[in-house]
C-alpha cells in the first residue's frame, strides 16, 4: 500500500449505474461519507426490477417485510406493507418514497443508459459515456445493475413481423394493458410467466400458453395486512432481520435439522403437506435438509408436487405437460402461484408443449407451429433474462489496457466476492456473480455497506486505486466451487448453472453463481475487510 497518489479530479468521486434497490441505498450511503456521486438510470424514474417489471401479477415472492430495507427506523415505522407478498406497484410506490425521503432524485441522471465505461490509468478514473454520446468520468464505478436485469427474447425467426401488440414482461408498457375479448398468447411459464398466465386467464376471450419447459411451482398463499398485524410485523422487525441474517439464504424459512429418511413415510408426508399449504419458499429453502443435495430425497418431495399438480389438474393429459421430467423439485427456481394449475382448467386456455409440436416462426398474425396456425391479438415474452453477467455484457466495460470485461468473462466469470474483478481497477458490483444472492435486499444492504466501509477506508488514507489480485480471485473462486459441490442444480440446465439457449456462448454448464449460504459469504468478506482488504491492492 502506497501513499497518496497525486492524479488530476474526475468529475464525480463515484458513478452508480442503475437507480434500483441497490443504486438508491449506495447512493445514501455515499453521500453520507461526503462523496460527489452521479448515478446513471436507463428509465424515467426509480425502482430498478420494479420499475420495469410491469407485467400483470408481477410481484414479491419473498415476504414483503422480510424485503424492504431494514437500515431506516424512521421508514420502518413510517411504511405499511398492505399484503403479505407485495404487488408491483405497491413496491415501485415504496421505493419512490425511499427516493424522496432522502432526496436522492437530486443526484439521479434519468433516459441515461450507459453504452461505455472505460478506465485511465493515468488520471486513476472511468469514463463513462453514454448512449446518446455524452460522457463523465469518476475515480470509482459502481454496478447496480442486477443479476436478472437484462431480457432475452426467444430465437424464433419473424418476431419482428407480428402486426399485433408484443412486448417482452421485462419491457412492459406503463400505460395499463386490456386483454378483454382479445386472443392472448404468452410464450413461457418460468417465473414471471407464471404471474402473468394467471392474470391474463381472468379476462381474455382466449390464452395459449406455450410450453417448453415444465417448471415446479408451490403456492404462494399471498393474503393482506391488515393495520393489527402490521402493527405486529412492526414490533418484530429486529427479530425478522436477525432471522434472515442467520438463515442460508436470507429468508424467513430455513431448512429442517432432519434428512427425508429420519423420520417415517407418515410423517414425511404430514411435514410436505404442511410445507405445501405454508406461505412463501418454505417448501423449497425450509425443506428436509437434503432433497437440494440427495436425488432419493428430491424424487419424493418432486413425486409429492407431481401428485398435487395432478389432483389440481382436471384432464390427466395437461397434468403430465406440467410436471417436469427433466429436473427435480427445486433443482431450479421454484416459482410461487396462485391458483396457477387451476387456470388449465378453464375452457378459454390452451397448453401447447413446443418440444412436440415447436414455433418454426412468428407471423404477422400470430404464431406457426409444426402442428398448426395460430391467430393472436398480443403475443407476451416470458423468456427470460441472461441472467448474472447479461447486464454487464451490454455495457462496453474496459479494464486495464484495453481489456475487454465480457472477453475476460467468455468462458465464465471470475471475481473476488463477487464485487471486484482483476485488471479492472476501481470497479466495484453490487450483487455481482458470486455474490450471495436469495432473498435480494439482504444481499443489497450488505453489500452496500461492504463497498461503503471500503471508500471509506481508502479515503481516510488517501489512496485512490484498488484491484483485485489474480491470488485473491483464485482463491474466491474455488470457494465458489467448493459450494456448489454435490448440488443436484449442478446437473440441471438452468440460469443456476449459467445455460441460456437464447444467448450465444451460454449452452455450457458452469458454476455461474455463488452457492453457499449468505452467513459464510459475510464472515469471508468480513475477513477482507478487517485485515485491511491485504488481499486486494490498494494505492
Amino acid at each position: 500500500m502506497s501513499a497518496q497518489h497525486n492524479t488530476p479530479a474526475p468529475d464525480f468521486d463515484a458513478i452508480i449505474i442503475g437507480a434500483g434497490m441497490s443504486g438508491l441505498f449506495q447512493l445514501h450511503r455515499l453521500r453520507g461519507l461526503g462523496m460527489k456521486v452521479r448515478v446513471f438510470e436507463a428509465g424515467t424514474g426509480v425502482g430498478g426490477t420494479w420499475y420495469w417489471n410491469r407485467y400483470p401479477g408481477a410481484r414479491f415472492d419473498s415476504e414483503s417485510y422480510s424485503y424492504g430495507y431494514s437500515f431506516s427506523q424512521e421508514l420502518l415505522d413510517e411504511w405499511d406493507w398492505t399484503e403479505h407478498f407485495s404487488p408491483q406497484p405497491e413496491t415501485l410506490r415504496y421505493l419512490n418514497r425511499v427516493a424522496d425521503k432522502f432526496d436522492l432524485r437530486r443526484d439521479i441522471q434519468f433516459k441515461s443508459r450507459v453504452a461505455a465505461a472505460h478506465w485511465h490509468e493515468e488520471t486513476r478514473s472511468w469514463r463513462v459515456t453514454l448512449e446518446d454520446g455524452s460522457a463523465a468520468t469518476a475515480r470509482f464505478l459502481i454496478t447496480a445493475i442486477g443479476p436478472l436485469s437484462a431480457p432475452t427474447m426467444p430465437r424464433i425467426e419473424g418476431v419482428d413481423s407480428f402486426k399485433g401488440q408484443s412486448c417482452h414482461t421485462a419491457r412492459w408498457p406503463h400505460e395499463p394493458v386490456s386483454f378483454e375479448g382479445k386472443r392472448i398468447a404468452v410464450i413461457g411459464t418460468g417465473a414471471t410467466g407464471v404471474q402473468t398466465i394467471q392474470e391474463v386467464a381472468k379476462t381474455a376471450e382466449s390464452l395459449t400458453v406455450f410450453q417448453r419447459t415444465p417448471n415446479w411451482c408451490a403456492p404462494l398463499h399471498n393474503s393482506k395486512i391488515d393495520k393489527a398485524e402490521m402493527a405486529a410485523i412492526r414490533a418484530s422487525y429486529p427479530d425478522i432481520f436477525r432471522r434472515c441474517q442467520e438463515t442460508f439464504a436470507c429468508f424467513l424459512h430455513t431448512a429442517a435439522p432432519r434428512s427425508t429418511f429420519d423420520v417415517t413415510a407418515e410423517e414425511r408426508e404430514a411435514f410436505f403437506e404442511k410445507l405445501y399449504g405454508e406461505r412463501g419458499f418454505g417448501i423449497w429453502v425450509g425443506n428436509f435438509n437434503d432433497i437440494l443435495t440427495d436425488p432419493k430425497a428430491n424424487a419424493l418431495i418432486s413425486d409429492f408436487v407431481a401428485r398435487k399438480i395432478r389432483s389440481r389438474v382436471k384432464d390427466p393429459a395437461v397434468a403430465e405437460k406440467l410436471i417436469p421430467r427433466n429436473h427435480g423439485f427445486g433443482t431450479r427456481r421454484v416459482p410461487l402461484e396462485t391458483r396457477y394449475y387451476e387456470v388449465y382448467n378453464q375452457p378459454n386456455v390452451e397448453l401447447i408443449d413446443i418440444v412436440e409440436t415447436p414455433i418454426q416462426r412468428i407471423t404477422p398474425t400470430g404464431i406457426a407451429t409444426s402442428a398448426r396456425d395460430f391467430e393472436f391479438d398480443m403475443i407476451v415474452y416470458a423468456t427470460g433474462f441472461d441472467a448474472l453477467t447479461g447486464a454487464f455484457d451490454r455495457i462496453d466495460f474496459r479494464g486495464v489496457g484495453g481489456q475487454r470485461l465480457k472477453e475476460k468473462w467468455a468462458d465464465g466469470a471470475e471475481t473476488f466476492v463477487g464485487m471486484s474483478v482483476e485488471g479492472f481497477p476501481n470497479l466495484l458490483m453490487l450483487l455481482g456473480p458470486h455474490t450471495a444472492l436469495g432473498n435480494i435486499p439482504r444481499s443489497i444492504e450488505y453489500n452496500v455497506e461492504w463497498v461503503t466501509d471500503l471508500l471509506r477506508f481508502m479515503r481516510d488514507r488517501g489512496l485512490t486505486r484498488i484491484d483485485a489480485t489474480p491470488e485473491g480471485v483464485e482463491t474466491w473462486m474455488k470457494t465458489v466451487h467448493e459450494a456448489s459441490v454435490g448440488l443436484l442444480s449442478n446437473e440441471v440446465n438452468s440460469w443456476f448453472t449459467g445455460i441460456n439457449t437464447n444467448v450465444d456462448g451460454k449452452q455450457t454448464r458452469r458454476i455461474a453463481r455463488y452457492s453457499g449460504s449468505a452467513p459464510a459469504y459475510r464472515a469471508r468478506c468480513d475477513e477482507v475487510a478487517a485485515a485491511s482488504y491485504r488481499e486486494m491492492v490498494l494505492s
